[in-house]
Parts: C-alpha cells; structure tokens; sequence
C-alpha cells in the first residue's frame, strides 16, 4: 500500500506507510520474559523417591491359590470352574487359616475390568490379605 504525500506537502508532514512493529516487539519480550519466569514454577515438583520396575519370578508354593479369569468373565479355582458364591465359599476356607496363603490370580487381557474386580472383592470380602496379579514378563531385547 503506496501512499504518496500530499501536493505541497513537505517532508515532516508526509505520510508513513510502514507498520510500527515497535508495540509488537515489546509484547513479544514481555512474554518471553513471563514464561522464562513460569516454566521452572511449573515444572518444580514435590521430591518423591518413585518405585523402580522390577520383575520378580513368583515363587510358587503349594499352598498359593490361583485363580484365573478368562475372557468371558468365567472364574477358576485352578482348573475348576466356579461361580462367585462358590468362590467366596472357598475363600473363607482359605481365609481361616493361620497363615494365610498369596492368592494369585490371571486376568485375560481382554477380560473386563468387571470380572477381575469382581475376584478381588471377594477375597477383600472374606479377609483374604495378599493378593497378587499374574502378569507375562516383558519381551526381552526390546528397548
């Protein structure tokens, strides 16, 4: 856009036709100047000594009881198949022991969460105090 003074005109009062960028810079450092002040805020957090990964092999005893949910929500005791009353009945057993033995038990991956939450309830329910969860160990030489 091409502005021409005035006939006359001289060359105080001639028209600028450039954009003063000067506002613009001035903002852009102020802004700058703000999130070099608020990204270490943001990013400072509460020291916690986070848990490592780790795999332990289960130890297998004969008195760990393994239950297994399969895809279809269907519980067992072992090989067994059992509905949740039965389950619980069998808990209360185990739960009465002096020692209690682990309660260890398989979730198909594409089971519900339902399912699986369901097995936990009922040892919750009965007193039942370790639970574990059997997982497959992580593929070797991957990162």
């Amino acid at each position: 856009m091409g502005m021409t003074p005035q006939d006359g005109a001289d060359g105080e009062e001639a028209m600028i036709s450039t954009i003063n960028t000067t506002p613009l810079v001035d903002v852009m450092l102020v802004l700058l100047i703000i999130f070099l002040i608020t990204v270490p805020v943001v990013t400072a957090s509460i020291k916690l000594e986070l848990p490592k990964e780790r795999n332990q092999p289960t130890q297998t005893k004969p008195e760990n009881v393994v239950l297994a949910v399969d895809r279809d929500g269907g519980i067992f005791w072992g090989l067994e198949p059992l509905d949740i009353d039965a389950l619980q009945a069998r808990l209360r057993v185990v739960a009465a022991k002096d020692e209690q033995p682990e309660i260890h038990i398989r979730g198909d991956m594409a089971a519900r969460y339902e399912a699986v939450g369901r097995v936990v309830a009922a040892c919750q329910k009965v007193g039942i105090r370790k639970i574990g969860f059997i997982t497959e160990p992580p593929a070797s030489g991957g990162r």
